[in-house]
């Protein structure tokens, strides 16, 4: 039989312990789901499960995007692949302090770490050119406020939890700890584990005073983006589980459609 290259061959959704560095300089111990894959060339027979475990169990003990380009070029050249990509989704937890009262609790955030590498032979000297590709991805919970729902009624507004979804690529190195931050910061009120009696007071008088559509949310995000030094491409999505209604409200923007 002809030997045919293979566009994706890999391990799909292994999950092993990792830990990842904190912005604090701390390393947070936490479990995540991998997916690894690779462009494999037809004369490949060796197992690449081998390989892409090995590089695995390598690196979990301090797991970033910092290494992945290190650990996806060890894999692209133990597999001789065209290319190798990793996608890594995890919780992370951030200790948060309540607004009025300060008590302390973790908050829980889905974290994704995704990145590809690539490299093709080019120019006179027979140099390789390689092509890299990382993605850091953060799902935020955020409060939400009726805006159309405040100026209709008498007394109250229906307010509800939504999820912020932001994808970054960035030419420095940004935390999660910053990323989660700017969300929570666009957002009606920020969400949190614990809260007193006065905590809670404060919050729904925050979210009261500060509206927003989920249309507002996503324009916010965007706009601190655009304004980040570091950030070379976004992309955000808002979706607002309707406390009133059967369905969500959703909106979405990309920095490279954005006029």
């Amino acid at each position: 039989m002809t030997p045919l290259s293979i566009q994706a061959v890999g391990i799909k959704d292994i999950q092993l312990p990792v830990r990842i560095r904190e912005k604090n300089g701390g390393l947070q111990n936490t479990v995540a789901t991998v997916s690894m894959q690779a462009c494999m060339p037809g004369s490949y027979r060796e197992s690449c499960v081998t390989v892409f475990t090995q590089a695995l169990n390598k690196y979990m003990d301090e797991m970033s995007v910092t290494i992945f380009s290190t650990l996806l070029e060890e894999i692209r050249g133990a597999l001789k692949a065209e290319s190798a990509s990793i996608v890594m989704s995890f919780p992370y937890f951030i200790e948060k302090k309540a607004p009025v009262t300060g008590t302390r609790s973790l908050m829980e955030y889905n974290c994704t770490f995704t990145g590809s590498i690539a490299g093709s032979i080019a120019g006179s000297m027979g140099s390789e050119k390689r092509e890299e590709d990382f993605i850091l991805s953060v799902l935020v919970p955020v409060t939400t406020l009726c805006p159309c729902s405040k100026e209709i009624s008498v007394a109250g507004a229906h307010n509800q939890r939504a999820e912020v979804s932001l994808n970054v690529k960035f030419r420095k190195f940004i935390w999660v700890e910053d990323l989660i931050d700017m969300v929570e910061q666009s957002a009606s009120c920020p969400v949190y584990a614990l809260l007193k009696r006065p905590d809670e007071k404060y919050v729904t008088e925050q979210a009261y005073n500060n509206p927003m559509f989920v249309e507002d949310v996503v324009r916010k995000v965007a706009v601190t983006c655009l304004a980040h030094p570091d950030i070379t491409w976004f992309s955000a999505g808002v979706e607002s589980f309707e406390s009133i209604h059967k369905h969500s409200a959703y909106a979405y923007v990309d920095s490279e459609d954005i006029r």
